[in-house]
């Protein structure tokens, strides 16, 4: 017998467990967003069995299954968690969606799932979606039915800044090809594709390798795109590779570039590693045993800029770069960052700065002009209206805040997109999108089995995308669900532009208190009956035209 149940996106199927979530028979969306279902079935009474997975629906639909497979997490949350927490122990965790190709593995016993993903463009109207499954023999085992209403409306153009950093070492690691052989081209494009596709607007574009997650004296694999020489004292750059980068980002339809780091993090201490041709022979020029501040590594980036400006500039990407200093400095060297933010500021003067930073003083003092601050720190910039504010969450925002570790609810992961289009934030930065390597970088790992970074963050921290066969790159249903948030923040800009923003703020905070980056209604139901009302608003604003 085959148990099938109809379940929100939102939902976690964990293998050992009957899914605690209700049914769900009807879903709406606009016209241009994806929108997404599961069906959770469990089989009673056999210890292994095939099965076919198809789907019905009106041709005008474009719908694709997936199915979501476990992967385990030694390191679900730290120990002083909140209570919004799905796991606190070593477990199984439902996380990759991989493509469905045939065939499915019912296991006796135990909940797995599909999940139903109707996607690209299709007319207004009423659709029915029917998933089915039988047997290796062809004999139906059972079927479910969802009904779509697709409103008369598109959502409007993403205008969030948002950047998820791309660790391009880790895919040339982890598929054994060389930092800028044609396939490690090819796999690069097709990683920083799936981050277009899933509203990421910003990549990390290492002028050098960054200077992130590397233990002090390590180094990480170099992939510098701007080639150096030094030859009798003069500086020359060559920028072809870094010429393709911005082909391939245009082609892939990214719009802004995140110059990498240009000091060590956590302090700014030290340069990034630079590799340069030195007078015939290619070693490193620059890199921990280099001050910050020293006229070598200063004179080297004004060098670098009086070159590297007019290309861009050429590129036609100028004033869609941004420049970072440190990432996470601590206010303890607010001075020394300080100086060192002075010196990216006269090499790059038109561009606009940016870092991950959670002390005010950083920008009240002038050092950092667009400061991003974690989620549960934003306050002070909040209460003092900072223009142009960022956002960011990494391991360290595990409790009351939003984030999309593994063993949060999905709806925690959800959320953010209400938040930043209550609070206006214009960017939102996280640090992982396929950082497959322990803590520190001391050695690579295939994230299929390594979740946490080596026992060092909650699962799910560190990357959205898997890596799968032939250099494609495999969601997550974090990615799916985070991108779900990125679509509500969409409907409200569209909704506000109808109705206006009194009305939004009203029909969002109805019978609740005051949204906040700390406080908000937890769980799925919120979030799913408040999307449907605001669709209904959308349609009747479109239809009163």
């Amino acid at each position: 017998m085959l148990r099938l149940l109809t379940l929100s996106s939102l939902a976690k199927v964990f293998p050992e467990e009957f899914p605690p979530y209700r049914q769900i028979s009807a879903l709406s969306a606009l016209k241009n967003e994806p929108v997404s279902f599961q069906v959770a079935y469990n089989m009673q009474g056999a210890t292994r069995r095939y099965a076919k997975v198809s789907v019905s629906a009106a041709p005008e639909l474009s719908v694709k299954l997936y199915l979501v497979e476990n992967v385990p997490s030694n390191f679900p949350v730290y120990h002083d968690h909140d209570d919004d927490v799905l796991r606190t122990c070593a477990c199984l965790i439902p996380d990759v969606l991989r493509p469905y190709e045939g065939s499915i593995d019912l296991l006796g016993g135990q909940w797995g799932s599909v999940w139903v993903e109707v996607c690209g463009e299709r007319p207004a109207g009423d659709y029915r979606i029917t998933v089915s499954f039988e047997d290796a023999a062809g004999s139906p085992l059972g079927s479910v039915s969802v009904n779509l209403h697709v409103v008369d409306a598109s959502l409007p153009p993403d205008d969030l800044i948002y950047t998820s950093w791309f660790h391009t070492d880790c895919l040339s690691n982890y598929y054994n090809v060389p930092v800028f052989s044609e396939e490690y081209w090819r796999i690069a494009e097709n990683f920083a594709k799936t981050a277009v596709m899933h509203g990421q607007t910003v990549l990390l574009t290492p002028l050098f390798t960054p200077p992130l997650d590397t233990a002090v004296g390590g180094e990480r694999p170099t992939v510098q795109l701007v080639d150096v020489t030094l030859e009798n004292g003069q500086y020359t750059f060559g920028f072809e590779k870094l010429a393709r980068w911005i082909d391939m980002c245009k082609r892939v339809g990214i719009q802004y570039y995140e110059l990498s780091h240009f000091f060590t993090q956590w302090g700014a201490a030290h340069a990034p590693k630079v590799m340069a041709t030195v007078d015939g022979e290619y070693r490193r020029l620059f890199g921990w045993d280099t001050d910050a501040l020293s006229d070598e590594y200063v004179g080297f980036l004004e060098a670098l800029s009086a070159e590297l400006i007019p290309f861009l500039k050429a590129q036609g990407i100028q004033d869609r770069c941004f420049v970072h200093v440190s990432d996470e400095p601590g206010i303890s060297i607010l001075e020394h960052y300080a100086k060192a933010a002075a010196v990216v500021k006269k090499c790059f003067p038109d561009f606009t700065m940016i870092d991950a930073l959670s002390d005010y003083q950083f920008y009240e003092s002038g050092a950092v002009p667009t400061p991003i601050p974690a989620t549960d720190h934003i306050e002070p910039f909040i209460e003092n209206n900072v223009p142009n504010l960022w956002t960011y969450y990494c391991c360290g925002q595990h409790k009351k805040v939003a984030n999309r570790f593994m063993a949060f609810p999905s709806a925690r992961n959800r959320i953010i997109g209400v938040q930043l289009y209550k609070f206006h934030i214009k960017g939102f930065l996280q640090w992982g999108y396929n950082f497959y390597n322990t803590q520190l970088s001391i050695k690579p790992i295939d994230p299929f089995r390594v979740t946490d970074a080596g026992n060092a963050f909650p699962s799910g921290d560190a990357f959205v995308v898997y890596p799968g066969e032939n250099g494609e790159a495999l969601a997550s249903l974090r990615l799916k669900v985070f991108y779900e948030a990125l679509c509500d923040r969409r409907a409200l800009i569209l909704l506000e532009s109808l109705v206006g923003r009194d009305k939004v703020m009203e029909l969002l905070e109805e019978g609740i208190a005051p949204i906040t980056f700390k406080e908000y209604p937890r769980g799925e139901d919120w979030l799913l009956s408040k999307r449907a009302q605001i669709n209904a608003a959308i349609e009747e604003a479109v239809s009163a035209k």
